[in-house]
């Protein structure tokens, strides 16, 4: 699977040099403190998942990494650059892409304009269709709904438009804001199944998740949020065990 694009790449990372790098980022909304001090790493190749109940500041996180929210104070490093005030537009072309809540798809456009949308850095059409070809491989659902409407399609397919919109742009890191949100078990697994495909095609993965149980089986580490801070951070697997852990998310 052809995701991950290295012209897209800022500069090399040096082994054991996260990709992404947050010290200490504060994100206010007017008077609200929503994001206070956030400090975490991912490193090449990882998927780091960030749990958390409502309004612990988990989707204020990632917009902060995309440019879709300024931050008060802090910095966030990409491939050891300082991308703090860079466009969203921008960052896409530096190789960082969301899928966000919600989905966002056009309801109105058929998969492939969807599709096609999110591949707009291309410059090389054929490059565009081999990575429509993968995402087509990567989720068969969407191959075979190609000229219907994005509206018409189930939440499931509906969330595997948006994870493969995203990957359009051959990312380095992606982005992934409540991929399970609102669908049946059996599309979940399915569309876990899809990303640890594309971490293993290459891309690196930050997802914000609220089936912990899920979020901590397909990831290698994870950060937990609390009223806009890191309250906890490890291995998955340990973080899994905690009794702590287990009490407030796991039941």
């Amino acid at each position: 699977m052809r995701v991950a694009h290295p012209r897209r790449v800022v500069t090399n990372v040096a082994e054991g040099t996260p990709l992404l790098r947050l010290e200490n980022v504060w994100v206010n909304y007017g008077g609200i403190k929503a994001l206070k001090g956030i400090s975490l790493d991912v490193f090449p190749g990882e998927i780091v998942a960030m749990i958390g109940a409502n309004g612990a500041g988990k989707t204020t996180t990632l917009k902060s990494i995309a440019g879709l929210l300024p931050i008060a104070s802090g910095t966030i490093h990409f491939c050891g650059k300082n991308i703090v005030g860079q466009s969203t537009e921008d960052l896409v072309f530096a190789g960082i892409s969301l899928a966000p809540e919600g989905r966002a798809i056009f309801p109105n456009l058929t998969v492939r304009e969807n599709l096609e949308l999110g591949a707009y850095t291309h410059r090389d059409k054929n490059a565009m269709r081999e990575t429509i070809d993968d995402m087509t491989r990567l989720f068969p659902r969407l191959g075979e709904r190609m000229t219907q409407e994005g509206g018409t399609l189930s939440g499931g397919e509906q969330q595997m438009l948006a994870i493969a919109r995203a990957v359009m742009a051959r990312p380095r890191l992606l982005l992934l804001d409540e991929p399970s949100l609102g669908i049946a078990p059996k599309l979940v697994v399915q569309i876990f199944e899809a990303i640890g495909q594309i971490a293993a095609a290459g891309v690196t993965i930050l997802v914000v998740e609220q089936n912990t149980r899920v979020a901590l089986k397909s990831s290698r580490r994870a950060y937990v949020l609390r009223t806009g801070e890191i309250a906890l951070s490890g291995e998955s697997k340990v973080l899994a065990d905690n009794p702590e852990i287990q009490a407030a998310y796991l039941g």
